[in-house]
């Protein structure tokens, strides 16, 4: 169950559409799905604002699409990660409007799409490479109902190329930056704005940046004001924490 959904319910019952019993029912209702392998949770929406995110890596093809079934029934978006060709070819076969997400790794089920609220989170990437890990992220935070701007290849190796999109920067109600190797650019990127920043390093680089270490060291010691650090990689994460950044500026 949504919010949307209980509010909807609460109204057919103030209006006299529907019974006592049937609206204590539907919020009575499990708000766990048991699958035997998975437990899913249904209630997720109305207590966090989105459902229940399926994390695809470790799973195989048939138990994400029942996962993503049960999700579908309640008539919530979908959002699956980390997944496999194997995975969203098994996806869209159950669900002809599911889009796959090369890049990002993901695969999204929203017919209709959540309507966009105000304000827009901004996706930064250092380099090329950075890019999947971001388009995870711009991909989360779309699907929660936010406008999203991609900025990439903005690293500090030619800071021209960030001062060039400031403006973009700066009409942002909150940012990801995702950067590799050493991770310096959410610093510099902190330094410039007045919004929170949240940075994500990841496992590009050489030998010594050890799959990502050294920037994640580099974003912890940040002497960038605001900046906040998710996992090496974890731009589902960074994503998710924008999007609920984003609705708090937003009038409910």
């Amino acid at each position: 169950m949504t919010t949307d959904q209980a509010a909807q319910l609460l109204k057919q019952f103030r209006a006299g559409a529907i019974s006592l019993e049937h609206t204590l029912g539907a919020f009575q209702s499990a708000p766990v799905a048991e699958l035997g392998f998975a437990a899913v949770d249904t209630h997720r929406a109305l207590r966090k604002g989105f459902p229940e995110v399926i994390f695809g890596a470790g799973k195989t093809p048939e138990q994400v699409v029942r996962i993503a079934t049960k999700l579908a029934e309640q008539k919530q978006p979908v959002l699956v990660t980390r997944i496999t060709p194997l995975h969203a070819r098994a996806i869209r076969r159950k669900f002809k409007h599911a889009v796959h997400h090369v890049e990002a790794r993901c695969v999204t089920i929203a017919k209709p799409p959540l309507p966009k609220r105000p304000g827009i989170i901004a996706i930064l990437c250092a380099g090329t490479s950075d890019i999947p890990v971001a388009e995870e992220a711009a991909i989360t935070a779309d699907i929660m109902g936010n406008r999203v701007e991609r900025l990439f290849d903005v690293g500090v190796a030619g800071l021209h190329r960030l001062l060039n999109r400031f403006a973009q920067i700066q009409q942002a109600n909150v940012l990801v930056v995702v950067a590799g190797m050493e991770g310096a650019l959410p610093s510099v990127v902190a330094g410039l704005v007045a919004k929170p920043v949240i940075a994500v390093p990841t496992s590009i680089g050489y030998g010594a940046s050890f799959g990502g270490i050294a920037a994640l060291l580099g974003m912890l010691n940040s002497c960038g004001s605001g900046v906040t650090v998710v996992n090496i990689d974890n731009g589902f994460g960074a994503g998710y924490a924008a999007a609920q950044i984003n609705a708090l500026c937003s009038p409910p």
